[in-house]
């Protein structure tokens, strides 16, 4: 018998079949058993049915889950943009569900400018929280060292105050910074530290509360923080922080906010770290180097 048989098995294997005697009565049996190590109780590959290997089966499902993972992603149904398939916003996800939206401020443009001499800002907006921007700067400005200046802050007063304010705030501030107070704490008339020093005076609002607003009327308290001192060897009024709140009656005139008047306390205060103190020159650097803010909302 032949061992190559054509009845459909693949090499390697042999199946059964039938022949017939030659002289057409007789039936021979003709059994091919398999070849080799393999298990013969195993089930035999038929032709052009190949079974799929596990591999095939697991690249064929990534790339259906794939495709679904596409379609879905890109349908254009609305699901993903926070609207209905009428267009209409959904009462849930309103944010825009999945789909990224550009990040938003806060509130309104908080200003429109500032003057040109002075830096101070202007134009804020007619609501709490221009109030709010207008309290924060107006701390940065009186809190400055320009203010130690008469020509500096002749500039800057009427820049901060009402109209019908600024005489009597010029007398009152003309009478804290006399000369004789800035000899006190080592500054010249015009106060400025001695040549080889840097006297430093900034302040940098934490946060700001509105008590009352009224449209064209507003209170509002400011948290501060602040660096005061001069910077120097030698010096005897060494730069050191302080914690303060100033409170702003503000009144809306002209298109901006002004000061009315204006008070402030002590604190709240945090607990002092252990963080070793900078020495004169870098204090100075970071003086000269590191500008100020616009605060807003």
């Amino acid at each position: 018998m032949s061992l190559g048989g054509d009845d459909g098995y693949g090499d390697g294997y042999r199946g059964q079949d039938r022949a017939r005697a030659d002289d057409g009565d007789t039936h021979l049996t003709r059994t091919r058993l398999p070849e080799g190590d393999g298990d013969p109780y195993g089930a035999p590959r038929r032709s052009g049915r190949t079974k799929p290997s596990r591999n095939l089966i697991t690249v064929v499902s990534v790339v259906v889950l794939l495709i679904a993972a596409i379609a879905f992603a890109n349908r254009g149904d609305g699901a993903g943009d926070g609207k209905s398939s009428d267009g209409s916003s959904s009462a849930e996800g309103g944010d825009g569900g999945g789909k990224p939206q550009p990040t938003a401020p806060t509130g309104v443009r908080p200003v429109d400018g500032k003057n040109e001499t002075t830096g101070i800002a202007s134009g804020f907006a007619q609501t709490e929280q221009g109030a709010q921007s207008a309290a924060a700067n107006y701390a940065v400005a009186l809190g400055s060292a320009d203010m130690y200046n008469k020509e500096l802050r002749h500039e800057l007063v009427p820049q901060l105050f009402t109209e019908g304010s600024v005489p009597g705030f010029q007398k009152r501030f003309d009478k804290v910074y006399s000369s004789e107070i800035l000899t006190k704490i080592g500054l010249n008339e015009h106060g400025r530290a001695p040549e080889g020093m840097t006297y430093v005076s900034r302040t940098a609002p934490i946060g700001t509360k509105t008590t009352e607003f009224t449209g064209t009327a507003a209170t509002v308290e400011t948290w501060c923080t602040g660096v005061f001192g001069t910077a120097g060897e030698g010096s005897r009024r060494p730069v050191t922080n302080d914690w303060f709140t100033m409170t702003f009656k503000l009144r809306w005139e002209k298109g901006d906010w002004k000061v009315e008047s204006f008070s402030q306390k002590n604190g709240p205060a945090p607990v002092n770290s252990d963080r070793a103190a900078s020495t004169a020159e870098e204090i100075v650097k970071a003086v000269e180097q590191y500008g100020g803010f616009t605060y807003a909302r």
